[in-house]
């Protein structure tokens, strides 16, 4: 009688929903669930469709209102630090009764997932029990939670119970006791951060504003930048929304919309602005050669860019941007004079009440946000990323990795990039952790001084910017960083020694692709492998397709739920080009020749595309034997890249051409609209251009060569 009360009550005060159906299984039965607070046991043992017997630690087990929350059932108590708790554990398993155990061993104080015990593993393992995995959301917001005074909390959060797929911990034989335990450990944890995935709600990028705008408070100051405003989550709403509402007299729904802004709040605010009202971003990148940008809004059939007036007088743009055909500019500065009377009222009043009213809900497959990455002959490819592929990655990377509101990101990358966009501007939005926005990775004396002075301590970056900030930095600036993340080329040995030696900083690498929202593996404090990349996020699936004359590893094909969508490109604007490879339908290549080992940790052997990645910029190959020609049309040309320890890559040209000079292909480069990023720094003259029988050019052999010079 009191256990059915208590449920109406719990069920009531914390609106607890339920999700999926708990499968009940004939043999050995183990729950196991996260840990959130004080008030888990006491909802599953309401929930739970069974009846089972809870394991609790000595020391939770003191507590008053556990002792009350444990009187309703039946419970162990084990001291962790007694051997034969294992045993009493594994005995009440093989005797029929099912058992709920939180491999965690503590309630989480970051809201993530934390340490798993491997004896939690072990338990299953022996008794060839079933698992039943169940994630709890939201109890961290309960005042029984654990979670810092940064955290919000309030009397009667929302709760949420998913009931996951059983299955059971399979460990091959061999190898000592302590390896098969420490084995079984690992699977509980991967099995765990997999559920936490998915778990995730299908959603859209502006609903998912909107839900962290609900969840951590309309008030929490949320972002800044260099006007050292600190915005709350309710300003950050009110910009979006104003920005969105004089956007659509200017657009249409379902058009993509070009973005030429840097990395500031504004433009975070006109990304989610244009998705509330059923507008694709398109984020162009303004360090793009003028016949960059005019393939892009051409792939993706841009016709209308919004950028901002300062923002392109700063930048030198004014040239680029003239030299773009059939398209509208559109200047912040003239839309901000365009509200009227009529539009602040509707801010003050209807949409600050109703927010979710005005939107224009999209389906989570629908277009969220347009990228660019170069294409085969150096034009511009449009990736288009779907809600659920950017909402799908930053689900897989929190439940690998234990950001939390205690944070403070530093984020300097493009915000048109995926890293900057995705990982360093989107993740910390919709975690309620808050965020520096700086317009510019290449101030290296500011960034790190900003670290300092703001308290930091999360700092995304590339191994070049990463070397520069960790060259100009004091040895204290870094002193509140407790996660630096690389990505978006090879991280440096050098750059690792650097910042070990000067600020006692492991930095976590990572890999990914634009085409993938973008993370696909990323080291963490609980699984990291120096030489690899990580292992690979929950969620994604991984082919290796053999290369001959290549015995290790193979070319990585992937497929997950942050795969995108297709590409755009110029040739056939609007057309959409859904993945395929080898591997079948919906995989995309990554092109990487890669190794996965026992423990799943991936590590980079080489490329196959031809591209060369340079200050974390991808240059096709093929567009710089493009300006070769351009420069000297009456020659053979072929171009190749060499391993750089600043810069990840440089590319190394030969030519026939003995008179070539590097200020000839700059001037050329120039006039044709290439970066100057595309411009090698190393010309090397040959005789002839080495081919193979059928005639195609030997970009084997050009490697090996380049390799030499």
């Amino acid at each position: 009688m009191i256990k059915a009360i208590l449920y109406v009550i719990i069920r009531v005060l914390f609106r607890v929903k339920v999700v999926g159906e708990f499968q009940r299984e004939e043999n050995h039965t183990v729950i196991i669930a996260n840990h959130q607070s004080f008030l888990d046991g006491l909802i599953l043992g309401l929930f739970l469709p069974i009846s089972p017997v809870f394991v609790v630690n000595t020391e939770i087990a003191k507590r008053p209102l556990v002792r009350l929350f444990l009187s309703l059932g039946e419970y162990l108590v084990v001291d962790p630090a007694n051997p034969m708790a294992i045993k009493q554990i594994i005995r009440l398993v093989e005797s029929g009764r099912p058992v709920v155990i939180f491999p965690e061993g503590r309630i989480t104080t970051t809201g993530s997932l934390m340490k798993i015990y491997e004896g939690s593993a072990f338990v299953t393992v022996k008794t060839e029990a079933t698992i039943h995995p169940v994630i709890i959301e939201g109890a961290t917001f309960s005042t029984l939670s654990r979670m810092g005074s940064d955290h919000p909390t309030r009397w009667f959060p929302r709760i949420t119970l998913t009931y996951c797929t059983p299955t059971r911990l399979i460990i091959s034989e061999g190898g000592s006791s302590h390896a098969r335990r420490t084995k079984a450990g690992e699977a509980m944890r991967t099995l765990l951060q997999k559920c936490l995935f998915e778990s995730r709600r299908p959603n859209d990028l502006y609903g998912a504003f909107l839900d962290a705008v609900s969840v951590y408070g309309a008030s929490r100051e949320i972002i800044e930048d260099t006007k050292q405003i600190e915005y709350t989550y309710r300003q950050l709403l009110t910009m979006t929304l104003g920005l969105g509402r004089l956007l659509i007299p200017h657009t249409q729904s379902g058009e993509a919309v070009g973005v030429l802004m840097p990395t500031a709040v504004p433009t975070l605010a006109l990304i989610l602005g244009l998705s509330a009202f059923g507008r694709t971003p398109a984020m162009l990148n303004f360090t793009a050669g003028s016949d960059g940008l005019q393939s892009a809004c051409e792939g993706a059939m841009i016709q209308t860019i919004i950028t901002s007036k300062a923002f392109v007088e700063q930048g030198k743009l004014e040239a680029k941007l003239s030299a773009l055909k059939n398209v509208r500019l559109l200047y912040l500065e003239d839309l901000k004079a365009q509200m009227g009377l009529m539009d602040k009222l509707w801010l003050m009043g209807y949409a600050r009440f109703f927010p979710n009213a005005v939107r224009v809900k999209s389906d989570p497959h629908d277009a969220c946000v347009i990228l660019f990455t170069s294409g085969s002959e150096g034009k511009p490819k449009g990736v288009v990323l779907s809600h659920e592929a950017i909402l799908a990655n930053i689900a897989q990377i929190r439940a690998i990795v234990d950001f939390s509101t205690e944070d403070k990101v530093l984020n300097a990358l493009p915000i048109f990039h995926s890293f900057g966009l995705t990982a360093g501007t989107l993740l910390p939005i919709l975690g309620g952790i808050r965020l520096f926005l700086y317009p510019s990775p290449l101030h290296y004396r500011v960034i790190p001084e900003i670290a300092y002075d703001r308290s930091c301590t999360v700092l995304f970056g590339t191994s070049t910017f990463l070397n520069h900030y960790a060259a100009h930095a004091h040895p204290y600036d870094f002193y509140r960083l407790r996660y630096v993340v690389a990505g978006a080329e090879k991280l440096s040995a050098s750059v690792k020694e650097l910042w070990f030696e000067k600020f006692g900083i492991r930095i976590f690498e990572g890999y990914g692709a634009t085409e993938t929202a973008p993370v696909i593996a990323v080291n963490t404090p609980m699984a990291y492998r120096s030489g690899s990349v990580g292992q690979i996020l929950p969620g994604i699936e991984t082919k290796l397709i053999p290369v001959p004359g290549i015995d290790a590893g193979g070319i990585l094909h992937v497929k997950g739920a942050n795969v995108m969508s297709g590409y755009l490109r110029s040739e056939r604007p609007g057309f959409l080009e859904k993945p395929t490879s080898e591997a079948g339908e919906g995989w995309y290549d990554t092109g990487d020749i890669v190794t996965i080992d026992d423990e799943g940790f991936v590590r980079i052997a080489g490329r196959v595309k031809r591209f060369a990645k340079i200050a974390g910029e991808m240059i096709s190959l093929e567009s710089v034997e493009k300006l070769a020609l351009t420069a000297s049309g009456s020659h053979f040309h072929a171009t190749s890249s060499q391993s750089d320890e600043s810069r990840g890559e440089a590319l190394v040209l030969f030519t026939t051409d003995k008179e070539l000079k590097r200020d000839t292909l700059q001037q050329a480069a120039r006039s044709g609209g290439y970066p100057e990023i595309a411009v090698p720094k190393k010309i090397v003259y040959v005789d002839a251009i080495p081919v193979l029988g059928t005639g195609k050019t030997d970009y084997v052999t050009l490697k090996t060569m380049a390799a030499d010079v």
